[in-house]
């Protein structure tokens, strides 16, 4: 397997904080309500793209959608995988509408990220294209230090996005850190039981419309914290109340 290309910076670089925690942030909703109208519009393009691909009835298309999601992570790579189809051209139809109108997320949420200790990078399935455009309009983008969006995971020119243990131990050897000072965030739990295997710490946000979260109850032996906002979980993290952050006063 190719190695990982480097996280693409969002801003200018900082000093690192020594034996400081690295945080990879998923991005649909985890730092914003995708569930809202985002997802909506995306499975829409998704499964009219398939459509026109493949020459499939739209009843067709959504179902071949939604079982390429469940079985690889994403709709792109079974596309990818099954059909041939250009990874970056299928995604930029799904994914190039005006994000403006449909993006909501949480009161606050620049100021608490703007307080938290650590590096802090965008860890996404989605395109990079779109993905900086939701970061910028949410007033956030400058608030991360790097992006890695699934036109980073490219080895061997497939795709391999979350939840591959392979890119999850990718990320680690890349950072060039311990596997205990990464903490992905995170509302997709399969993601996170990946990111446990390859060491990494944890943190799950329960979002109603995340699926099969609905199924879930309690807190999974690889999942370290459960929070429901993700303004508790930066408020926590500031002040040293998850295991193993380092907290500030």
């Amino acid at each position: 397997m190719s190695p990982l290309r480097a996280p693409s910076p969002l801003r200018r670089a900082r000093p690192a904080l020594p034996g400081g925690p690295i945080w990879l942030f998923d991005l649909d909703n985890t730092l914003h309500d995708a569930s809202h109208a985002i997802f909506g519009m995306i499975d829409q393009r998704m499964g009219a793209a398939v459509a026109q691909a493949l020459h499939l009835p739209a009843d067709q298309a959504d179902v071949l959608r939604r079982r390429y999601w469940q079985r690889y992570g994403a709709t792109a790579i079974g596309m990818v995988r099954h059909h041939q189809v250009d990874l970056r051209q299928f995604l930029a139809s799904c994914h190039d509408f005006d994000v403006a109108p449909l993006v909501r997320t949480e009161t606050g949420l620049k100021a608490r990220l703007r307080d938290l200790p650590g590096t802090r990078i965008v860890l996404t399935n989605a395109p990079a294209h779109y993905a900086r455009r939701v970061l910028k309009t949410l007033g956030i983008l400058q608030e991360f230090d790097g992006l890695w969006a699934i036109d980073h995971m490219m080895p061997m020119g497939l795709p391999r996005p979350k939840p591959s243990l392979g890119l999850m131990r990718q990320i680690v050897a890349r950072l060039g850190v311990p596997a205990h000072r990464i903490i992905l965030v995170e509302d997709t739990l399969k993601n996170l039981k990946s990111a446990r295997q390859a060491g990494l710490g944890t943190a799950y946000l329960y979002h109603p419309g995340t699926p099969f979260t609905r199924q879930q109850h309690g807190r999974d032996l690889y999942v370290d914290v459960r929070v429901n906002r993700l303004s508790t979980l930066l408020l926590h993290a500031r002040a040293g109340r998850i295991p193993g952050i380092p907290g500030r006063a």
